[in-house]
């Protein structure tokens, strides 16, 4: 959870700290004293590189993780110098959390960028080295901006090989200076293992950097936690991190493989409240590792709106956590759902109240490509879970809500889908597009078929060809982002999906339609 601490507060909780970590050092030393080390030799240090997330016009998290107890001490300024300190925050990072710690950040200006400063201190009093990082506060003018997007990271055993650059997507997008960046999900991908070589179709040989939590599938918290750790070890990464702000969602790999509540367990099963010891331990591995907002009132709540600015609200959606946890099939003629009534319901509500130009659904799946573990099953009507996407899109449309773009991942190619209500079975919505992008680091697959129950018509698409095979490596190229541009004066969107390489593939201009919201429309009039 975020803390927000002014100066120099929580000291009761800091001796507490002090007390236990020299009882437990004492206890190590079988009662003697710890000789006297030089404190410049001896210094706490950030061990995973710094990040921000969750950035607002007035607010933001900082994250960092420390190698032993100690304190996160945040500054922040409007210059790259530090000269004037704008606020100051701090917040423990404990063994509970794996060193972890996350501040607030709050009453930061608009529209500005800021530096922020971390360091650590221990139980002594003695700071370690700081990291420098960087992000821009959202405006509340309508100026130009502009994110990325992508997802799938680490995946089926491409890990890190320094050879080949490492994850070299995370390098392209830093070289976008966009103003923040959406992961759609698979941060890690908890049951794929990375051994120490692949053989790539070409004869060569991919060489991974490993490590033992990453050695396995994951089933303890120490290992879902070596998996984030894992990907922080890419120099690419971590310098990606401290310069743009993450907005993180979750999909199925933070977990295991098409994962869902209740259909998810390993040989600990389930709790007392019929929770998946499993999904609790992924979870919090997922919150002390994502610079994440919590929800007041809702712990491990993943969906959330982030406003950025008069020009975009972002509404970050969990396609996971509230899902049935059948397959979705035909077979099973039982109303299904992926979204559930409470997210759903939100959804409604957050969309009709939003007064941004441009609504961006960040979802982990996509609507129109047919799947089992997804939303779309086939030509025809809709039927299980496409029934809560029909309800969700004809609300929209009774509503009068426009300039709906859809984000996502999972797929492991690129594409742009745009769904026409004259090509579709159901009928009732507004013609909108959806997006899908990745893999950051992993696999490549052949892009998949789509279904006319929402009218979707595959405007580009690339990934691998049958002459390559799936699962094609990195190396090969065929890794995608995507990244937005909205003008501040035109109010235009401008999607460009890219790779590896910083290549163009694909581009299209959307101009933003008139509100046809009733009260909206009534209000523009007077």
């Amino acid at each position: 959870m975020a803390i927000a601490i002014r100066g120099k507060q929580g000291l009761t909780r800091r001796h507490v700290l002090v007390r236990s970590a020299s009882t437990l050092a004492l206890a190590g030393l079988g009662g003697f004293a710890k000789p006297c080390l030089s404190r410049a030799a001896d210094r706490p240090r950030i061990v995973n590189g710094i990040q921000s997330g969750d950035v607002s016009a007035g607010s933001a998290v900082v994250w960092a993780r420390a190698d032993r107890p100690a304190r996160m001490q945040v500054e922040c300024s409007t210059v790259e110098s530090f000269k004037t300190i704008l606020r100051v925050a701090s917040s423990d990072a404990l063994p509970d959390r794996d060193f972890t710690s996350k501040v607030l950040l709050e009453d930061l200006p608009p529209g500005r960028d800021i530096f922020y400063r971390v360091r650590f201190e221990d139980i002594s009093g003695v700071s370690g080295e700081p990291q420098v990082g960087h992000f821009r506060t959202a405006p509340t003018d309508k100026n130009s901006l502009s994110f990325v997007w992508s997802g799938d990271t680490a995946g089926q055993g491409w890990g890190i090989d320094p050879s080949r650059g490492g994850m070299r997507t995370y390098r392209t997008m830093l070289e976008n200076r966009p103003d923040f960046f959406i992961h759609s999900g698979d941060h890690i991908y908890a049951d794929c293992p990375v051994p120490a070589e692949l053989k790539l179709p070409n004869g060569e040989i991919w060489r991974n950097i490993v490590t033992e939590e990453k050695s396995a599938v994951a089933h303890s918290l120490a290992q879902f936690r070596g998996n984030y750790k894992y990907n922080l070890l890419d120099d690419n990464l971590r310098a990606f991190n401290a310069q743009v702000p993450m907005l993180a969602q979750w999909d199925d790999h933070e977990v295991t493989n098409d994962w869902s509540p209740i259909g998810s367990a390993d040989e600990t099963g389930y709790a007392e409240d019929s929770t998946s010891r499993l999904v609790a331990r992924a979870r919090q591995a997922f919150f002390e590792f994502m610079p994440i907002r919590a929800v007041p009132g809702h712990e491990g709540r993943v969906y959330r709106r982030i406003g950025y600015g008069p020009l975009l609200d972002v509404f970050l959606i969990d396609m996971r956590s509230y899902r049935d946890s059948t397959w979705n099939k035909r077979d099973d003629p039982t109303d299904t759902f992926i979204l559930g009534p409470d997210q759903l319901a939100w959804l409604k509500r957050e969309l009709a109240a939003s007064n941004a130009t441009w609504k961006v659904i960040a979802a982990d799946l996509p609507i129109g490509v047919i799947s089992e573990d997804a939303i779309a099953l086939g030509n025809g009507p809709p039927e299980r879970r496409e029934h809560e996407i029909a309800e969700l899109l004809s609300f929209m449309q009774r509503a009068g809500i426009r300039n709906t773009v859809w984000l996502t991942a999972d797929m492991h190619y690129t594409a742009a889908h745009h769904y026409d209500p004259n090509r579709a079975v159901f009928r009732e919505f507004e013609p909108f597009w959806e997006f899908v992008s990745g893999p950051l680091h992993a696999g490549t697959w052949a892009p998949g078929e789509l279904d006319n129950t929402f009218g979707p018509k595959a405007m580009f698409q690339k990934g691998c060809s049958a002459e390559q095979g799936e699962n094609l490596a990195p190396c090969f190229g065929l890794q995608f982002f995507g990244r937005v541009d909205i003008d501040g004066q035109s109010e235009v969107m401008t999607v460009t999906l890219k790779d590896v390489d910083n290549r163009d593939l694909w581009s299209v201009d959307i101009e933003p339609r008139p509100d046809a919201r009733p009260g909206r429309i009534l209000a523009q009039h007077f």
